[in-house]
């Protein structure tokens, strides 16, 4: 069974903990509305903090940092996997992540992922996957 998530309001850090510990137990994630992903802290230092990763090694042997927004969560969830191995590999291959909503996924049922909602932030700072995305050179 597949589970649709609309990551609208969601933590980046929290979501992709959670979904990656349930992947590596079997189960498929399709998540939708990538760009709407937040990431909290002030916007100078994330936006910093993700110039730097993007800036870092060369052209021609890494490491490489994506930019759109998809990626970027998903590189983040890859970091929570044992993605050299089997299991994570596997685990890896059973997320599918979307910026917006595909038209084969309209007027499906979309679950949320209350313990990473923003609601549950304490600090009123953060900034959208999608601003990210545009600083670091992203057309999507």
């Amino acid at each position: 069974m597949v589970t649709l998530v609309n990551a609208d309001g969601l933590l980046l850090g929290r979501m992709a903990s959670i979904v990656a510990s349930r992947a590596l137990h079997g189960e498929k994630f399709l998540i939708v509305n990538a760009e709407k992903i937040v990431i909290s802290g002030s916007r100078a230092r994330v936006l910093s903090n993700y110039g730097i990763k993007r800036s870092r090694g060369s052209r021609e042997g890494g490491p490489f940092f994506p930019r759109r927004p998809d990626h970027i969560a998903k590189r983040t969830i890859r970091g929570m996997l044992p993605y050299k191995r089997e299991r994570g590999i596997a685990a890896l291959k059973s997320i599918k992540i979307y910026v917006g909503i595909p038209n084969e996924l309209v007027g499906k049922e979309f679950i949320t992922i209350d313990e990473a909602h923003i609601n549950r932030l304490n600090n009123p700072q953060f900034i959208t996957l999608a601003a990210v995305s545009t600083f670091l050179g992203a057309k999507f």
